[in-house]
């Protein structure tokens, strides 16, 4: 679903130097109050178009989260090429929120990636690149991500209003960059599971070549992402729509 980065190996490592530099002065990621959603299995149906091919399937999401734990399984499927993407986010709770400790991707014909936050010796590094980042506090991966920002809407109503922008610095499968989400207005959106008002929320690309990504939350439905879009700058795509939610112990 995501672009490579590795073209841009001299903007993450001057993203990097900056972020190091920050240590000891303006942490790049700011603290807020979180609350985690209910633990919860999502079933989504997928239309996509990839290399001017409409593809359709399925998306199945299992969030997991305890006092001191979370995880995030993430398993797609597309008719005619079965599964084509397979992640998983690990990591504990901490001061900031979610604080993965592993990020892993599978996509279809390629090699799985790692993505290792070492909080002993404070690093992020990857078995895909040779990149580094330390890690200050709050930092994300791209499972992760949705899900902090979702557990600050949740504890935040008042601040997460149209047009706030909230930043995470986020590791991929190759390096890491800044996300910014800005919130845009309310919307109705249509679901197999009803209609109901979400919040729209946009990320915008870091560069040029960068993908765009907007998700629908849902305060009805303990703001869980009811609708998302992936979209590349070539014009594919791919959708997700809310089919069914199970809660879970």
């Amino acid at each position: 679903m995501y672009l490579k980065l590795c073209k841009f190996g001299l903007m993450a490592l001057l993203t990097t130097l900056a972020y190091s530099a920050s240590a000891d002065e303006d942490h790049p990621v700011e603290k807020h109050k979180f609350n985690l959603p209910p633990s919860a299995n999502l079933t989504y149906s997928i239309q996509a178009q990839q290399s001017g091919i409409q593809l359709s399937g399925e998306a199945v999401l299992k969030w997991t989260a305890s006092d001191s734990h979370f995880q995030i399984d993430s398993e797609t499927k597309a008719m005619l090429f079965g599964k084509i993407l397979q992640s998983k986010s690990d990591g504990d709770i901490d001061e900031y929120g979610l604080a993965p400790t592993s990020f892993t991707e599978k996509r279809l014909r390629k090699d799985q990636t790692t993505t290792t936050f070492n909080r002993d010796s404070k690093l992020i590094s990857f078995n895909s690149s040779n990149d580094t980042y330390p890690i200050l506090g709050g930092e994300q991966d791209r499972n992760s991500a949705i899900w902090e920002l979702i557990s600050i809407a949740r504890a935040s109503h008042a601040k997460f209003k149209e047009d706030s922008v909230w930043d995470f610095f986020v590791a991929g499968q190759h390096d890491a960059d800044v996300w910014q989400f800005k919130v845009d207005k309310q919307e109705s959106i249509r679901t197999r599971v009803g209609n109901m008002n979400a919040v729209h929320v946009i990320k915008l690309p870091q560069h040029a070549k960068g993908q765009q990504v907007d998700i629908w939350l849902a305060p009805s439905m303990e703001w869980y992402p009811v609708r998302l879009r992936y979209t590349d700058p070539n014009g594919d795509y791919v959708e997700q729509v809310l089919e069914s939610v199970e809660k879970s112990e």
